[in-house]
């Protein structure tokens, strides 16, 4: 068995190993021994499970359809899985101990196995009983040295430019569809039935709605623009209800006449019973800022910080474009700053503590905040 210098493994007890490159031999030691163990493959890992432990050993690499290792504390597993894999990773009734059993991973390089550590479930889905996708969080974060061996980086692809931008102080139809049409890949979806008649809605909403027939996610994923046919009005039948926050906190609406949509109209922000406040920027740019506010949200390459001062900020945000519009949402007043593939919102009550979400649409679009002196609480790049 081959030693290695930089990245021996911690006391796990026992079975650990005191090397970092180990073989089959040392699998049987983890899960209890070969003659109980089970074995699966969960989109391309292979799984031992067995009554002492689970070892998950991935192939390296870098591809969201498949299971493998995701940045410095995250391993992430694509289903299906069987039953087995299952009720181990999440548990049973008549197993409820078994969740609780040492999970180890490791990588696969070509011909031989590196141990990373071990891991702990930090969330997953199912659908009908079925995991179909699983997080682990490793309990020791690898170096970036190892990272890049067991998740090689990868050069940047051709990623959504910022020619939108230019427009946005000008022609805001034109600087929504650059943004939409670059962010989002074509979806090929089918057009969703109308409700409303052209000229019951502003144009905004009308482009909008011609661009989700194609690109579904325009319409949001944390928060949501209401399909078309789901437009109503409020309780008073006064404004047009046609976004809401994705718990039911708040939505957006539009004062409601009988006289047709202005050309901009205001956006009124509501939260609960409470009285409405507007939006600061009309529908042209408020939807810019939903858009990129969603885009960030759902990307599948994400980096959110802990807190951070003003000054902190400040030098995260110094090598990107800032969007210009004024504040977006009332409630928290949040601001966006962009590069390509890259969007960045920045968000704060009292202008002392800020919040920072940034998403990508590559890994390395990440890379002008990698290395920064920031506390990561997620940091995919």
């Amino acid at each position: 068995m081959v030693v290695e210098d930089d990245a021996g493994m911690t006391d796990q007890g026992s079975a650990a190993i005191p090397a970092l490159v180990f073989d089959e031999e040392h699998v049987s030691v983890l899960v209890g021994g070969s003659v109980s163990a089970g074995r699966f493959m969960v989109g391309g890992a292979s799984i031992v499970i067995g009554h002492a432990g689970t070892v998950i050993t991935v192939e390296a690499g870098d591809s969201p359809a498949r299971s493998g290792v995701w940045s410095a504390e995250e391993v992430r597993l694509i289903g299906p899985a069987p039953a087995s894999v299952t009720e181990r990773l999440m548990g049973s009734p008549w197993a409820a101990n078994e969740s609780s059993l040492q999970i180890h991973i490791a990588v696969r390089l070509g011909e031989e196995a590196l141990y990373l550590g071990t891991a702990k479930v930090s969330r997953a889905s199912t659908s009908d009983g079925v995991l179909t996708n699983c997080e682990l969080r490793f309990e020791a974060p690898l170096s970036r040295q190892l990272l890049n061996r067991v998740r090689p980086p990868l050069s940047a692809v051709d990623l959504p430019g910022l020619e939108w931008l230019r427009n946005v102080k000008g022609d805001r139809a034109a600087a929504l569809e650059q943004f939409i049409t670059g962010w989002y890949p074509d979806a090929d979806a089918t057009e969703p039935p109308a409700t409303c008649s052209p000229s019951c809605l502003p144009a905004g909403l009308r482009q909008l709605y011609r661009l989700a027939r194609q690109r579904p996610g325009a319409l949001g994923t944390q928060n949501s623009i209401l399909p078309e046919q789901d437009l109503h009005t409020d309780h008073l039948g006064e404004m047009l209800v046609f976004g809401v926050e994705n718990q039911g906190g708040f939505f957006w609406s539009l004062l409601w006449t009988l006289d047709g949509p202005e050309a901009d109209p205001t956006v009124w922000f509501r939260e609960f019973d409470e009285e409405p406040i507007a939006e600061q920027e009309p529908l042209s740019g408020f939807l810019i800022q939903f858009s990129l506010f969603e885009a960030s949200m759902s990307a599948d390459y994400q980096a959110l910080p802990r807190r951070l001062t003003a000054a902190q900020v400040a030098r995260l945000t110094e090598a990107l474009h800032l969007v210009p519009l004024r504040p977006f949402w009332p409630w928290v007043p949040t601001h966006f700053y962009v590069a390509p593939g890259l969007v960045v919102h920045v968000s704060s009550k009292d202008g002392e503590e800020f919040d920072l979400w940034a998403g990508a649409t590559h890994r390395s679009a990440l890379a002008p905040l990698a290395d920064l002196p920031v506390d990561w609480i997620r940091f995919d790049g």
